[in-house]
Order: C-alpha cells, then structure tokens, then sequence
C-alpha cells in the first residue's frame, strides 16, 4: 500500500494552499462558519463538493481550477527560480527616490494648472475686448 498522494487529492490540494496561505485550520473554519473538526475532514476528503469548493476558494483567494490544478513541485520551482539571483534577472532594489517622484508629480501638475489658469485669464479679456467693441 503506497502512503503517496494521489495527484488530484483535491483535500490535500486544499490543505497545501491553506498553510501556504498562513492559515490555520481554525481560521478556514471560522470564515466556512464550520467547525475544525469539518475542515479536517475536508482536508481528508479525494473530492469535495463544487458548492464547498468555490467557497474554500474565496477564503484562500485562489480561484478553483487554480486548486484543482494546484501543483507544490510547481510552486517551489517558481520561488525557487524567482529567488535565485545568479541569474541577475531580478532587481529586488528601487532604482528611483518615491519623493523626488512625487516631487515631480507635483511640480507637473502646477505648471499644468499655471496653464489652465493663463488660459481662463485670456479668455476673461478676450470677452472683456468682446464687450467693450461697440
């Protein structure tokens, strides 16, 4: 008798996604508005039902198919890819100062509404030309 998972397990699947999530079984529980002892069970169970499974789903924030087809060797190759810096891939590090570009953000927006304001300006003495013609 093999002690392997059986790859389409779903409660396993379920189980796997809930602690990578940081989850405790009671915290599943409690938004299921179910006791842990169900949760344990649903843990355990090959299939779950399609109703339960949507709303285990928006619990975990993981969409169905995405536990159906929940693969761990998967997961850890992603992180372990998105981790390794030998490749030099990924920049971890700010290359900008979120002030100075707020700085700019804002000096953007005055010299826009300097615009605007000039703009209104002509307008008032084109109209104030306009009332004086006879």
């Amino acid at each position: 008798m093999s002690t392997a998972t059986k790859p389409n397990h779903i409660g396993h699947k379920i189980g796997r996604i809930r602690e990578l999530r940081g989850l405790k079984q009671e915290s599943l529980a409690y938004e299921l508005k179910v006791s842990q002892q169900t949760v344990s069970k649903i843990e355990q169970s090959e299939t779950v039902d399609e109703e339960l499974l949507e709303q285990i789903s928006k619990v975990l924030g993981v969409s169905v198919e995405g536990i159906k087809n929940f693969n761990e060797d998967a997961v850890f190759n992603y992180f372990n890819n998105f981790n390794d810096n030998s490749a030099g891939t990924f920049n971890h590090h700010c290359t900008f100062n979120p002030l100075d570009k707020l700085v700019e953000l804002f000096e953007e927006h005055k010299k826009l509404y300097e615009r605007l304001l000039q703009s209104e300006r002509e307008k008032v003495e084109l109209l104030k030309a306009k009332n004086d013609q006879p």
